[in-house]
């Protein structure tokens, strides 16, 4: 039997395992993280930063949301202005009076979990957002919501994770998850190597699902396609997250088809940022010049500003999407020792904190004062 040399191996440098790692060497544990490309080389890359209480219903994933949110805020004042954290609040907009009236009914129940939401009239619109279309029959402010550069942020939580002692392995697979007599974990194999450690995050992201199967188990994560375009610089013209309504339908949406939906938000940097889009396209990467079109146009009908600024490139990503939205977060009662930190669609950079701090308190046999049943990894139909 080989001795542990560590307590756990964090399989993933994106967002969600950075926390994991952080999170865990802060408990006084023994951390590597092992990633087969760069730090945030994969969903976390392709991401706009998003920290969002906004778009999300009452239940456990907003529940998670909330308590990110506070953790975001302690990593703000932690990590620094690296992370470029932006409190800036989240509108969500109406195009009409149907739209508006689905709003005050969804804000509602999201003030009851414990959200600020305050709802805007059509002529008050403007202060918030000068550029806004006019027309528009309303909106909510939600001044909870924020961002984070999210490679940066995946980038200074790993920094910080090993001044803590953590190792950091990059362009290293894991080929195998190594387990004992009792299929309980051991560490894993890499292609440079063995990893001996009683106790494996899975924190892979889109590719979660494969490295729940190397320890033997089944996860269904698949990628949802999604497009990103960014502007030339320009002055902040855009001051919140801005977003059409039909985007928190789209979210909630299990469909493999395109869908679109507006959503503008300036950066410190000066570029706008205009997404969202969302397909099941398996990991196809062609660029999808409808899909471009699509998000351009919409983004200008919500500000008109934009319909003649340029747009200097697209970036794609795929997010890991499970078939019920939510992530699957904690231990594995399949396997002793294996635990999943993956699957959080587009939400993994705003929930990896609480991600990350629910996985360190098991890790270290703490009551994790959250519930995490809705979370569990083996929920799905042919799971056991």
């Amino acid at each position: 039997m080989k001795r542990a040399s560590l307590d756990v191996v964090v399989v993933g440098a994106g967002v969600v395992g950075a926390a994991c790692a952080y999170y865990a060497t802060l408990a006084g544990l023994r951390v590597a993280v092992v990633d087969r490309g760069p730090v945030a080389g994969g969903t976390t890359g392709a991401g706009e930063g998003n920290l969002l209480v906004s778009d999300k219903e009452p239940g456990p994933e907003l529940d998670l949301a909330l308590l990110s949110t506070r953790l975001w805020r302690e990593l703000a004042d932690t990590l620094g202005p690296a992370v470029e954290y932006e409190p800036k609040g989240g509108l969500v907009v109406a195009a009409d009076q149907r739209r508006q009236d689905a709003l005050r009914s969804f804000a509602a129940g999201q003030t009851a979990a414990g959200v600020e939401a305050v709802e805007v009239p059509a002529d008050a619109l403007r202060e918030l957002e000068p550029h806004l279309a006019p027309g528009l029959a309303g909106g909510f402010h939600y001044p909870q919501d924020a961002q984070v550069q999210p490679a940066l942020a995946a980038a200074h939580l790993l920094r910080a994770a090993r001044e803590a002692g953590a190792e950091l392995r990059l362009g290293e697979s894991v080929r195998a998850v190594r387990t004992g007599p009792a299929g309980e974990v051991r560490g894993v194999a890499t292609d440079r190597g063995e990893l001996w450690a009683p106790a494996v995050v899975n924190a892979a992201g889109t590719w979660g699902g494969e490295l729940a199967a190397l320890a033997g188990v089944a996860l269904p994560v698949l990628p949802r396609r999604g497009f990103v375009l960014v502007t030339e610089p320009l002055p902040r013209i855009v001051r919140h997250k801005v977003y059409a309504a039909d985007y928190v339908a789209d979210v909630a949406s299990g469909s493999a088809a395109l869908q679109t939906s507006a959503v503008v938000e300036g950066t410190p940097a000066g570029p706008v940022l205009i997404g969202a889009s969302r397909e099941r396209a398996g990991f196809d990467r062609t660029l999808s010049v409808e899909v471009l079109r699509r998000l351009a146009a919409q983004a200008a009908r919500l500000f008109p500003v934009l319909a003649d600024v340029s747009v200097l490139r697209a970036y794609r990503g795929f997010r890991p999407y499970l078939p019920d939205h939510l992530p699957a977060i904690g231990a594995d009662p399949r396997v002793p020792g294996l635990h999943h930190a993956c699957g959080h669609e587009g939400a993994g950079i705003g929930l990896a904190p609480a991600t990350g701090l629910l996985i360190s308190r098991q890790l270290t046999g703490k009551p994790p004062g959250f519930d995490l049943a809705p979370f569990r990894p083996d929920r799905f139909p042919g799971a056991a």
